[in-house]
């Protein structure tokens, strides 16, 4: 691939072995990526110290070049990147945005106010913790999780390039949300915003079910100054009960069909047909 303007990227996670649904969404990017003549890039997204192995990184290097996908340039790990982080989050005290948040894991279960749909996605919060100030800057309390105000009521608009035009409301379809850990690491939408601006990442393809982790990431880009990208969300892949495929599927795990002597043509067959029934 020549870079024409467009970069792309692959962002696994090393919490257990890729399945087919991997497959789908890193695949679509692989071709999204060549359709566009540009680069596509990998990003080892190991951020969970308890969960993140180096044998799940060896398995989908593997499993991504048994697929038939390449990328460009070495592989970004972000627990390497920590500094970069830091310097966004603090950014954010400084300009009013993060404000640390005290609820324990029991309060912040008791205070989804509805039911959530089948997505990875955070419970809506109350802003128990929300200073009154509006604008008020923070400073770092060591050992502490930090939130980031979002502007209640406002519409967050962008279109998808392949489910099309999207709406969501602060407030209503998400509240403040983690953006810093007490055990000092950045949380999923803060390293992800930093990330594809530093990799300078024109497109992002990955599932459906992250659409609304889009509106969040937008207003991070959008107060650390940073610009906006285009997106692309897959469907999901969903077993033969309809529940989404994960990790722990380890029968459509790509490392189990190889071992059973299926081939990467024979996978990416079955991926195209169970995409195009969703």
């Amino acid at each position: 691939m020549s870079n024409t303007g467009y970069i792309g990227r692959l962002a696994p996670s090393p919490t257990g072995l890729l399945h087919l649904g991997h497959a789908a969404t890193f695949w679509t990017a692989y071709q999204r990526a060549k359709q566009n003549q540009g680069t596509l890039l990998l990003r080892n997204e190991d951020l969970d110290p308890q969960r993140s192995k180096q044998e799940f990184v060896d398995a989908m290097l593997e499993d991504l070049s048994w697929l038939g996908i390449d990328w460009t340039a070495p592989m970004i790990i972000q627990s390497q990147r920590i500094a970069h982080y830091r310097e966004a989050f603090e950014k954010l005290l400084a300009t009013g945005y993060a404000y640390p948040c005290t609820c324990s894991r029991r309060e912040l279960a008791q205070m989804v106010r509805a039911p959530h749909e089948d997505t990875d996605d955070e419970p809506l919060y109350t802003g128990k913790c929300r200073p009154t100030n509006n604008a008020a800057p923070q400073t770092l309390q060591p050992g502490m999780n930090y939130r980031f105000r979002i502007p209640d009521g406002e519409t967050i608009h962008f279109t998808d390039a392949h489910m099309g035009n999207q709406v969501f409301t602060a407030a209503e379809d998400f509240g403040d949300f983690l953006i810093w850990r007490k055990d000092g690491l950045p949380s999923y939408q803060l390293a992800c915003v930093v990330d594809d601006a530093d990799m300078q990442i024109t497109e992002v393809v990955r599932g459906v079910d992250l659409l609304k982790s889009t509106a969040r990431q937008i207003l991070l880009q959008r107060a650390l100054g940073l610009p906006r990208v285009a997106y692309f969300h897959t469907q999901l892949l969903r077993d033969e009960h309809g529940i989404r495929l994960a990790k722990r599927h380890d029968a459509l795990a790509i490392r189990t069909l190889r071992q059973k002597g299926v081939n990467a043509n024979e996978t990416l067959r079955i991926v195209a047909r169970e995409s195009s029934t969703r």
